[in-house]
């Protein structure tokens, strides 16, 4: 594994691989590496023939008061678990290669990203796809590989990689869970000892509400107040958000029908953690 910090040097690097005839596969992150990002690697290992990973904490992404500053970071660590899951190329672009100039040109994508994370985080989805847009530019031509459990950022990413052209066809992959089913995060170091213990009730409330549409309930806000009802009964849990809606437009539909996302939003102290899971009807 090579790993790369210019701009320039990644471009040419891929349009050589590109024009000997070579796929590209591309897993764009924020680092504090863990087995969920490997498996997204491991992914585009097994189905291109050149790997680029790309390690960049994306100041425009976060908020007001949100952990920029205090992100958890580790290259040394990032670099051992990127090329040990079959990473060929690490971009790891500071933030003066990414922008040199104050950002005057934003991305925004309507209506998909402006529920749940976006009413959340106002700010946030607008950050992701201007550094996802600028990354496919760099990147060029490949299969892009994202996690499921940041299913809105997911559709926020498709919708714009479809609306502006980009040649990039997006994969989404599962989450990956530790054993007692909390999804991975950078963001798990957070939890205390006790949150750690608590946090797998996110997850729980999750299959509680697909169980119930398996079992047929079609209305939305009982599916929503069962999994809040499970949640706010873990005293360490603050919950943002529970949601039923549509997995493509992120509408919710009434009663219940199609490819759906049960989403959830809960807060462990410093931790804010979400999670998703699929059910169709």
């Amino acid at each position: 594994m090579r790993t790369i910090a210019t701009i320039a040097e990644l471009r040419a690097e891929l349009d050589s691989e590109r024009a000997a005839g070579r796929t590209v596969g591309f897993v764009p992150t924020m680092g504090y590496l863990h087995d969920g990002h490997a498996s997204l690697m491991r992914a585009a290992r097994a189905d291109t023939d050149v790997v680029v990973a790309s390690i960049f904490v994306n100041p425009l992404q976060f908020g007001v008061g949100e952990d920029l500053d205090a992100y958890p970071r580790d290259l040394a660590r990032d670099t051992e678990l990127a090329g040990a899951a079959g990473v060929d190329l690490l971009f790891t672009p500071s933030v003066d290669e990414m922008y040199p100039r104050p950002v005057l040109t934003t991305v925004s994508v309507a209506e998909v990203s402006e529920g749940l994370e976006g009413a959340a985080r106002p700010t946030h989805f607008a950050g992701v796809a201007t550094v996802v847009a600028k990354l496919f530019a760099i990147v060029g031509p490949c299969r892009a590989y994202f996690g499921a459990k940041d299913f809105q950022q997911i559709a926020v990413v498709r919708r714009m990689a479809h609306d502006l052209s980009f040649p990039v066809e997006v994969v989404a992959c599962p989450t990956a869970r530790e054993p007692d089913g909390l999804a991975m995060s950078s963001r798990n170091v957070y939890l205390t000892p006790a949150e750690r213990a608590a946090a797998p009730v996110v997850h729980t409330a999750l299959r509680s509400g697909a169980a119930a549409i398996a079992a047929g309930e079609r209305d939305p806000a009982a599916v929503r107040d069962l999994m809040a009802q499970i949640i706010t009964a873990e005293p360490l849990a603050e919950l943002d958000y529970t949601a039923v809606v549509d997995a493509d437009s992120f509408t919710v539909p009434d009663p219940l029908v199609g490819n759906l996302r049960l989403l959830a939003a809960v807060r462990f102290g410093r931790a804010r953690l979400i999670d998703n899971v699929g059910v169709t009807v």
